[in-house]
């Protein structure tokens, strides 16, 4: 009985972990977005909310995501409308439980957790597509298209480059990959870590891979009729994304919780933060690229880099063998 109270309470604590990380990281990167926006473009307006630093921004913008009427049109398919930003964010939850982050510390360890993790990752677009086609708005539609365009183009070198190192280590176990980790797979795997992360934000639909909810062209994309908390989910689920992307670059490319001197969970969190100051270091540099460009990045440039990455490492590991 002792033995059984000790495996739920086991669980129940992972859980409980797990949906707090799920609760608080995408706030944090939420609002470090606003700061890092705020001093690279000079933007004065998160800088003052609550006096030092803008502390109040995240607040002040949860209040009035609230504060806003939850309008559904009348040419929506309703159901369909009120399910999407949960298909859109639930996935990401869901893919935490397999991240682990640092020694037997993850929810669930999965033979096929890398599986898993992509084939979960893949429903999070259908959030968007399903947000599109039910908003009864030509915008949307266009928007859900361009993101099952998109979906379809970056998921191949995403599958293809995390199938790199599930080679180089011999397992699809996430755990296992980082177990097996070595120092000198930095430079080994190095391209196919870069399409990874890259092929991550276009999923997301990141800038500058952002043509669905291009606000030039089609105002919001997907997310076009949207309001209040509801549209506060789709944000929360961008954010969400960013966390997952960025932790399982870690993971499979850097090493996960292996460093030096400090403990496993602080270098897990350590990669996790400098990638995601990456991915908003990105947003503002680079402009919007065309929906052409956008597509000929997949298919031309990193999908051929990818199966290079896939056949370098099936060298290495002959002759390692």
């Amino acid at each position: 009985m002792g033995g059984v109270m000790a495996g739920v309470l086991d669980v129940a604590v992972r859980l409980v972990g797990i949906v707090v990380a799920f609760l608080v990281l995408p706030l944090i990167a939420g609002q470090a977005e606003h700061k890092v926006m705020a001093h690279m473009q000079a933007r004065l307006g998160p800088m003052y909310a609550g006096g030092f630093h803008g502390w109040a921004q995240l607040i002040a913008d949860g209040i009035k995501f609230t504060q806003k009427e939850d309008v559904i049109p009348a040419a929506a398919d309703r159901r369909v409308f009120a399910l999407a930003p949960a298909v859109a964010l639930i996935p990401y939850l869901v893919v935490m439980v397999v991240i682990p982050i640092g020694p037997g510390l993850v929810g669930v360890d999965l033979d096929a957790g890398l599986f898993f993790v992509l084939a979960v990752m893949g429903i999070g677009v259908l959030g968007s597509i399903m947000a599109g086609w039910s908003s009864g708005n030509k915008y949307s539609v266009l928007g859900g298209i361009r993101s099952a365009a998109q979906l379809m183009s970056y998921e191949l070198p995403l599958v293809l480059a995390a199938s790199s190192v599930a080679m180089a280590a011999g397992t699809l176990s996430l755990p296992g990959i980082v177990e097996s980790w070595q120092w000198w797979w930095l430079p080994w795997q190095a391209i196919g870590g870069v399409i990874f992360f890259v092929a991550g934000l276009a999923e997301l639909r990141r800038p500058p891979f952002d043509m669905p909810i291009a606000d030039s062209e089609i105002i919001m994309g997907p997310m076009t009729e949207y309001a209040g908390i509801r549209f506060a989910l789709f944000m929360l689920a961008e954010y969400a994304g960013i966390i997952v992307i960025s932790a399982l670059t870690a993971v499979l490319f850097l090493g996960g919780w292996h460093g030096p001197l400090l403990p496993g969970p602080v270098w897990m969190l350590i990669k996790v933060s400098a990638l995601v100051f990456v991915v908003i270091w990105v947003r503002v540099s680079f402009p919007r690229l065309r929906e052409d460009q956008l597509q000929k990045l997949a298919w031309v440039g990193l999908v051929p880099l990818a199966l290079v990455q896939l056949a370098l490492t099936g060298v290495v590991k002959v002759l390692a063998g």
